[in-house]
């Protein structure tokens, strides 16, 4: 898994902040659509999938996930031409709504088709109790209430394997791809894809309700849903595809669903608090990663007087809360990492030593190559970027990181400190063909060419 602490590691992430709609489109703005389109998509599709899965039946989750992309498709062919309605949400669930039951309908009556051939004509009557009880559930005054939180659960349901609930909560409630959680899971597209697939199967062949969880059962079930936030959390600090870095929406849609989770008497536990607090630190330095040309900007670069203090007060708030009990996780570990570096006036003035010796607590708990990745930039800071490298070669050959583009722009700029420019232009190169990004690209070209500049 990745680190949400890759602040640390050099390649550090841009910030963007999201598209916000303008009311009614101009003639030409068929862009302008598109980009408010795609900003619904990130921050409402799974709510409503959410809403129409709890109405239809978990069985039902692929009709109601098609139903919301029909809807937003038709947004791209209607918005352009005859405007932004007022409520583009309300608008979009009411057509996904309105899709769903055609669905239903014709499923129904394929349905009864078959049912008629197998008796001999005497078919049954309509199904129409799931089709009432969307358009009741629509009709509501509050359609949405915590249906989001029901379906992380629903998709972390123990009778799904491990592996496949947090791909089916990221794509069902996070609204990734595939592709973005191949990269977040640093998998191969059909390993994700055979996963969904099984996930999919056990809703719609097992007895699965569309609910919380009782009480007895709802702890135990936490570590899955953590999980599915945390990496929620990643892609939106740093995605995987498009034009930013960033996705704000995401940040935003994690840290939402952790203080629902933070609020609710069964599951106000310390790694709740844990994770609420490493999301809200790391989320403190979005306004100040991104310079005003568009640069990134590393950690030692960014302007702290944009740190946001109301987040950075909030996590030390929960990360306090978490120190309840004896429970220590990873989370817990990597909010105390955030907290270094939410707390240090200056970039100087960061303890390192103290990082490290968090980093060494948490690759004891989360041996993963990419902690141990984390872990060779404070060895290099504490001891040496000489120290550093001696433990990054030793990660050289881990399937995790081999396209991993931190991994080699990690390499490339303690060789750039040590004065070994050819060598760091190498794995430069190396780190540019496993960019994903253009921010990356850009970034990376950069410290390509400060590697050409002479002593």
């Amino acid at each position: 898994m990745r680190s949400s602490t890759d602040d640390d590691v050099l390649a550090t992430r841009a910030a963007s902040g999201p598209v916000s709609g303008r009311g009614r489109a101009a003639g030409g703005a068929g862009g302008e659509v598109g980009l408010l389109v795609e900003h619904l998509f990130r921050r409402s599709a799974g709510r409503i999938v959410a809403t129409l899965t709890r109405a239809l039946g978990p069985g039902r989750l692929d009709l109601a996930e098609e139903a919301v992309q029909d809807a937003l498709l038709r947004a791209l062919q209607a918005w352009p031409h005859q405007g932004v309605p007022r409520n583009p949400e309300g608008w979009l669930f009411r057509v996904a709504h309105n899709r769903a039951l055609d669905l239903l309908r014709r499923a129904s009556t394929a349905e009864r088709h078959a049912e008629a051939e197998r008796d001999g004509g005497a078919g049954a009557g309509p199904n129409g109790g799931l089709a009432d009880s969307v358009v009741a559930f629509v009709d509501a005054a509050d359609p949405f209430g915590d249906d989001e939180l029901a379906m992380v659960f629903l998709c972390c349901h123990p009778r799904i394997p491990h592996e496949s609930r947090v791909a089916l909560t990221l794509k069902t409630v996070g609204g990734l791809s595939v592709d973005e959680i191949a990269a977040a899971f640093l998998a191969e597209k059909a390993a994700i894809a055979q996963r969904l697939v099984r996930a999919k199967r056990v809703l719609r062949e097992g007895d699965v309700t569309f609910e919380l969880p009782p009480a007895s059962e709802l702890p135990a079930r936490l570590d899955a849903v953590l999980q599915v936030l945390y990496l929620l959390f990643n892609e939106g600090y740093a995605a995987h595809s498009g034009e930013a870095l960033v996705r704000r929406e995401l940040c935003g849609e994690a840290i939402r669903l952790a203080e629902l989770l933070a609020a609710h008497e069964t599951t106000s536990r310390p790694e709740v608090h844990a994770l609420l607090a490493l999301m809200l630190l790391q989320a403190s330095r979005l306004p100040a990663r991104e310079a005003p040309d568009g640069t990134l900007l590393l950690l030692e670069q960014q302007d702290r007087t944009l740190w946001d203090r109301a987040a950075i007060a909030a996590g030390m708030r929960h990360l306090e809360r978490a120190a309840a009990g004896e429970t220590l996780t990873a989370y817990h570990v990597e909010a105390g990492i955030a907290s270094c570096h939410a707390l240090a006036p200056r970039y100087e003035d960061t303890d390192w030593r103290q990082v490290l010796d968090l980093y060494d607590v948490l690759e004891a708990l989360n041996p993963t190559p990419v902690v141990r990745l984390n872990r060779a930039v404070a060895v290099a800071m504490v001891h040496g970027p000489a120290r550093g490298l001696e433990e990054l070669y030793r990660l050289e050959g881990e399937p995790a990181l081999r396209n991993y583009c931190l991994f080699p722009a990690t390499i490339a700029d303690l060789l750039l400190r040590t004065g070994e420019r050819q060598e760091a232009a190498l794995h430069y190169r190396r780190a540019l063909g496993l960019a994903r990004t253009p921010p990356e690209r850009l970034f990376l070209e950069q410290r390509l060419r400060e590697c050409r500049t002479a002593d």
